[in-house]
């Protein structure tokens, strides 16, 4: 009897499984493609630390858009909420050179963030910029018109990005110099008579791609469009079909030279407002490894752009998760891509064999970070100065950005912060429960190598966070 009474006494005094952790791994197992996906959870209490579950927390996942909460964390805390960048352009040896400087939002986007904000004029930035050309007094540009982005080294491409995400505008490259987020869209839309060729338009409308149009007319067929752009490529091709009077499709595409693409479209309002250019567009680019390049003391620059406040862009990066934003903050706190990240997250308290990031958005599926470190840093933001800036960047549950459309019960609905993430086979969601009690919770969701659909990832991923609200 000694056996049975030493295996009933160990029971006893292993603790039970809390109802918490009884629930969250109840929710993993009630359907097959969670069940044999691989998850790594943390749920801490953010102020003391405190663990209310946590499963393979210290394991590596990768975790796609998650990575934004580094690189936004990053660049509030080492370059502040109101940090500021200028465009400038000034006049170099008879060329008119708009030197970037890292402004994410030479676009038509409306800032501050508001939900469902319309896209808004994708050149407003150039118009603003000719317009103080035009007051200038310049009638002649004698030479080229430049976009100089040697700000950044030129790496448009992080190390892990796939070569087919390159044509679309998820991976747009990066640069210091970026107008309308580094895309332009493609509208198709049905010809006139049946069997003409569709129409086809561009926005913003610059001579950016050599399009082939083989898409037909033909209203007795559904639409069926199709697209194709070799990475690197300038030549795209569309084909298929589409009825008259179809409202038409929308391709968004990265261009392949975002500083060249300004200088495009700078030189063509500049056109359009009786300046003569003699020259062409075209770009300069710095290589990794060589020394900036220096602005002459005698160009004075004769048009300006200021940026919106840091905190402004970081709020859209976390809200709508936005690639190319998250590149060029962590460039912005680096230029010279020195590992910013390392030190900053040294002070926050995560170690450094928890986490390797190649790049700044998530789009890289070389990124690991495990559960843990995502909490760690979760913690160290919400006792830090700035806490309630920091909490204003992330995604309210069923209210807006990512979330909009999440947790829309009441009684979950504005009690989540969170960043969400996503690429295949990747599902993940970190930030912050507000508990019925008043407590604030920390938490990680990072689940990697499910084969199905991922919204049955993000069901259980929302049922999680609803379990941990009560």
């Amino acid at each position: 009897m000694i056996l049975p009474l030493f295996l009933m006494a160990m029971q006893a005094a292993a603790p039970a499984p809390t109802r918490l952790a009884s629930r969250i791994r109840a929710a993993i197992a009630s359907s097959p493609v969670p069940r044999t996906a691989f998850w790594g959870i943390e749920i801490a209490d953010a102020e003391t630390g405190r663990v209310l579950y946590a499963s393979n927390a210290d394991h590596f996942f990768v975790p796609a858009s998650n990575a934004k909460l580094f690189t936004t964390a990053l660049g509030l805390i080492r370059l502040g909420p109101d940090f500021r960048v200028r465009t400038q352009v000034t006049v170099e040896a008879g060329n008119l050179v708009i030197r970037g400087a890292g402004d994410p939002n030479l676009s038509g986007r409306e800032i501050p963030y508001r939900v469902g904000s319309p896209p808004g004029d994708p050149l407003a930035a150039i118009e603003d910029l000719a317009s103080q050309i035009q007051a200038s007094g310049l009638r002649e540009v004698p030479g080229d018109v430049i976009g100089d982005d040697t700000a950044f080294p030129y790496q448009p491409f992080p190390e892990g990005w796939q070569i087919d995400d390159s044509a679309l505008d998820d991976a747009a490259p990066v640069s210091a110099l970026a107008l309308n987020d580094n895309e332009i869209d493609l509208l198709i839309t049905g010809g006139v008579e049946e069997a003409d060729p569709a129409v086809v338009k561009w926005n913003p409308a610059i001579p950016v791609f050599d399009l082939s149009n083989e898409v037909l007319t033909d209203s007795r067929v559904e639409r069926d469009l199709h697209f194709e752009r070799l990475p690197g490529s300038t030549r795209a091709r569309v084909w298929g079909t589409i009825p008259r009077g179809d409202p038409g499709q929308t391709f968004t595409l990265a261009v392949d030279d975002p500083a060249r693409y300004a200088a495009l479209a700078l030189r063509g309002s500049l056109v359009r407002r009786g300046i003569s250019v003699k020259g062409e567009a075209r770009a300069r680019h710095r290589l990794p490894g060589s020394p900036p390049y220096r602005l002459k003391k005698n160009a004075p620059p004769i048009a300006t752009r200021v940026s919106p406040p840091l905190l402004e862009d970081l709020r859209v990066i976390d809200k709508v998760s936005q690639n190319l934003h998250a590149e060029m903050i962590l460039r912005l706190a680096s230029p010279d891509n020195a590992e910013p990240l390392h030190d900053f997250l040294t002070e926050a308290g995560v170690p450094d064999n928890q986490y390797t990031f190649t790049d700044g958005s998530g789009l890289s599926r070389l990124d690991m970070v495990t559960p843990h470190a995502v909490t760690t840093l979760l913690r160290y933001m919400a006792a830090s100065p700035q806490r309630e800036n920091w909490l204003s960047l992330l995604p309210i549950s069923g209210v807006d950005g990512t979330l909009s459309s999440r947790f829309a019960a009441r009684i979950s609905k504005g009690h989540i912060r969170a960043k969400t993430g996503s690429l295949t086979h990747v599902a993940t969601l970190s930030g912050y429960i507000e508990r019925r009690d008043g407590r604030l919770l920390a938490f990680s969701i990072l689940v990697n190598n499910f084969n199905g659909p991922a919204s049955d990832i993000r069901a259980i991923i929302d049922r999680i966070c609803t379990i941990s609200l009560e």
